[in-house]
């Protein structure tokens, strides 16, 4: 996907490290770095600069609602996702007896607004079986009474990528239901098929290889009245200025209402020039590019004295491989001392091969894989 030449142009510090930890940190283009500088220069204006951050806000969105196949008009940015899903938490008004599934492949930002005290909602939790999520235990959970469900289109856990067609059919078929997906192991790494979810999103600062402090919003319009933000603030509002503004807040419908103040304008920098580089190469390509080294990767883990916790078939299969071993962390020191970077975890590793990775690079690890196991 990259040559040799154009992978050290773009990523310098892929020089001198093996770097497969692009799910918990993307490695940001030299195009990301040029933008914050940008955002740094134009902020040297003054207030003669805000036109300029307002215009790389507009194309950030107007870069993400390509990706989730939405106008920019569906498209809202807050400062994460964790703030994303507190935020939906407020535009459901849950009542009592109002019920919200979630799962255990979840991470926490979309699960924990649910099992706060104040949450007047019954929590359901849908749970994996041997690693997977099936839709067949889904199903008796779903009730008329179920408000959301909300999954990730990867699991952080162990990279199981959801069958979100069948998932959508489901809660319409038994439910009343928005479905929420998070797409921050997905976006910018898989080619995204997402017109069954109500509610999309994702943080800025993995694989679409840009910063912190952006959470990417997706409401369609047709759900903007479903999953309106009643809270206060200045951008999200309709009338923040205007003669009646101590008299009554009028909040902008949908995904507008997710950004409740200053927008975060370095982050939309950075989110316009990463998720721009990894569209202009093609999410398609970077797939293509990188699942066989996925595939190799999860083969040469099998053959390893570990436990797998990622799904072999190719249908669920995504960017992450993850398994067990008891000495994980002794494992981990060994390949970084070796400069290979992955992720551990409470007895977890993952691996996590983005389109800058080479062939060579899982060649080294599982090597490096061998070694560590052998030694520790």
């Amino acid at each position: 996907m990259l040559t040799q030449a154009t992978r050290l142009a773009d990523f310098p510090s892929l020089s001198d490290m093996i770097y497969l930890n692009t799910a918990a940190e993307g490695i940001p283009p030299v195009a990301v770095l040029d933008a914050l500088k940008q955002y740094g220069l134009d902020k040297t204006q003054g207030m003669d600069g805000r036109s300029l951050h307002e215009a790389q806000y507009d194309a950030a969105k107007a870069l993400v609602a390509q990706a989730y196949g939405l106008t920019p008009q569906e498209i809202g940015i807050c400062s994460c996702s964790s703030e994303a899903y507190n935020l939906a938490a407020l535009a459901l008004r849950l009542q009592p007896g109002d019920e919200v599934v979630i799962n255990d492949l979840d991470f926490p930002a979309g699960v924990t607004p649910w099992l706060q005290p104040t949450c007047p909602a019954t929590v359901k939790v849908w749970r994996a079986v041997e690693g997977a999520l099936r839709v067949e235990d889904l199903i008796p959970l779903l009730t008329p009474r179920t408000r959301m469900v909300t999954v990730s289109l990867v699991s952080f856990y162990n990279g199981y990528k959801l069958s979100l067609d069948a998932v959508g059919e489901a809660v319409r078929q038994h439910s009343p239901a928005l479905l929420a997906v998070d797409v921050t192991q997905a976006l910018g790494r898989i080619p995204l098929h997402l017109a069954g979810a109500d509610l999309i999103v994702s943080s800025t600062h993995k694989w679409i290889l840009a910063s912190h402090g952006g959470g990417l919003v997706g409401v369609p319009k047709a759900r903007a009245e479903e999953l309106t933000v009643p809270a206060g603030g200045w951008f999200n509002l309709q009338n923040a200025f205007d003669a009646d503004r101590f008299e009554r807040a009028i909040v902008k419908p949908g995904a507008a209402s997710f950004a409740v103040g200053m927008p975060n304008y370095p982050a939309a920098y950075a989110v316009r020039a990463g998720l721009g580089y990894v569209l202009g190469i093609g999410v398609e390509q970077i797939d293509a590019h990188a699942r066989p080294l996925v595939r190799a990767c999860l083969e040469g883990v099998r053959g390893l004295p570990v436990e797998l916790l990622t799904p072999v078939d190719d249908e669920h299969l995504a960017g992450i491989v993850a398994f067990r071993h008891p000495k994980a962390e002794a494992i981990h020191r060994y390949l970084h001392e070796r400069n290979i970077h992955i992720m551990a975890h409470a007895g977890r590793l993952r691996v996590a091969i983005h389109g800058y990775n080479t062939a060579k690079d899982i060649e080294r690890l599982l090597s490096a894989l061998h070694e560590a196991i052998s030694h520790v």
